[in-house]
């Protein structure tokens, strides 16, 4: 199935009450096969009316945070969870979740992003279930975001929604820090190509983890990144944890 056909199909879908309530039913935007997918919980009032991605309020952060972060909005993919909005902000239903979810899962298969950013608790506990991930109760929910996961399948990078920004001003320095990985996660470590690591994993004596979260992930975080930036000499068999990697 092509892109096209799934939004010819998400503006018609009549699949639970909401389209009742709707104005636009909203397909998702951005860069086909993008390497980052951002995914929020479900369209607001004005997004609703004009029938396009973020362009109200949280919009306007979310463009904030992404010039902070050095990521064009065109360079990305954007969708929701639920396709139309929900009244009153109301949280998403269950049974809406479920009849919803199909295109989103389709669109994860077509555009197949290297990294899934979760946006918020229903996106993230959404993800989280796909993969068969625990997730943290409400109030400790907040320990998942900015930890990049590997699932085996994928990568997941859940983020606060940028709706969380106009209700509290304090997590602007937070928001920031957690938003300007993306520019990390979106391209490999620039060294990826004549690292010890790759060489390792490619002889099948170091497991694809290692790849995923630091040579095409979290490369900022490798201990090997900033020895090799630093002109600081490192054994060829050291990870990018800092650890050893045992004959």
């Amino acid at each position: 199935m092509k892109l096209d056909e799934i939004n010819s199909r998400i503006k018609q879908c009549k699949k639970c009450q909401l389209h009742k309530t709707r104005t636009h039913s909203l397909p998702g935007e951005g860069q086909k096969h993008a390497r980052i997918m951002l995914i929020a919980t479900a369209p607001g009032e004005k997004e609703d009316k004009e029938g396009r991605m973020f362009i109200g309020p949280s919009g306007s952060v979310l463009n904030n945070l992404l010039q902070y972060a050095g990521i064009e909005r065109t360079k990305i993919y954007m969708t929701n969870l639920i396709k139309c909005m929900l009244p009153r902000y109301r949280k998403p239903e269950d049974n809406e979740i479920k009849a919803c979810s199909s295109y989103l899962e389709l669109e994860i298969e077509i555009i197949a992003p290297d990294v899934l950013i979760p946006l918020g608790y229903y996106a993230t506990r959404y993800i989280f279930n796909k993969y068969g991930l625990s997730i943290l109760p409400k109030k400790e929910f907040s320990q998942h975001y900015a930890k990049l996961i590997w699932t085996g399948k994928a990568k997941i990078f859940p983020l606060q929604h940028p709706a969380a920004l106009l209700h509290r001003q304090t997590l602007q320095d937070i928001m920031k820090l957690n938003y300007r990985k993306l520019k990390i996660l979106s391209e490999n470590c620039k060294w990826y190509s004549i690292c010890p690591i790759k060489e390792l994993y490619e002889c099948g004596k170091l497991e694809r983890k290692w790849i995923e979260l630091y040579c095409k992930g979290d490369w900022e975080s490798c201990v090997r990144y900033h020895k090799e930036e630093n002109g600081v000499p490192h054994s060829d068999n050291m990870l990018p944890d800092g650890t050893f990697l045992k004959d």
